[in-house]
């Protein structure tokens, strides 16, 4: 690991979905925020189709090719330079049709942390992340109704749709970490 290199333990937190779905991820503070975007798609578990925006104070940050007015670009801004203090909350937001709203809080900035490998890593997290297209938090709750109650005049259609079955409770950790290592996140630090 470089010398003087801060990590900072991240926990992402998905808003307005009951009980929380969250990960808890370590990252460089050199990550800027459009590979600090590619972390959270793949902890999430989303499938990065549609726009996003963090927001931070008064500022957006976005990819320039979204032409999100007055957003500055998230390659250019780095995390350490956002957040550059514990408790730090700033916001994330993903597909603005459905708005998937979720808070990143820094937890921590060490400098020398033996469970960061020199790339991203999620330490943790509980419970799936909703599907994409589903109607945003309403509509995932309805989305859960339907493939709870065999009765629920949608229960067939939203199980073939999802791929045959879905757990709000299962989170896949490894499944996670593979998914980190195998990204192309390390050259651009």
């Amino acid at each position: 690991m470089d010398p003087g290199l801060q990590i900072y333990e991240l926990k992402i937190e998905l808003l307005e979905i009951e009980p929380k779905v969250w990960r808890r991820v370590l990252v460089p503070g050199t990550i800027t925020l459009a590979q600090l975007h590619e972390v959270i798609q793949i902890a999430m578990g989303w499938t990065n189709s549609h726009l996003h925006q963090f927001i931070v104070g008064a500022h957006s940050y976005s990819d320039p090719e979204f032409e999100i007015e007055n957003a500055k670009s998230e390659y250019r801004y780095r995390l350490e330079r956002l957040a550059p203090r514990t408790r730090n909350t700033n916001a994330y937001e993903y597909d603005f049709g459905d708005g998937w709203e979720h808070q990143i809080r820094v937890e921590r900035i060490i400098e020398d942390d033996k469970r960061y490998p020199g790339k991203p890593v999620c330490l943790e997290g509980e419970r799936s992340c909703s599907p994409e297209d589903c109607g945003g938090s309403w509509g995932y709750e309805t989305f859960l109704e339907a493939i709870r109650n065999k009765k629920h005049p949608q229960h067939k259609e939203l199980l073939t749709w999802i791929g045959g079955s879905f757990d709000p409770e299962f989170f896949d950790l490894e499944a996670v970490n593979t998914a980190l290592r195998k990204s192309d996140l390390r050259p651009r630090w």
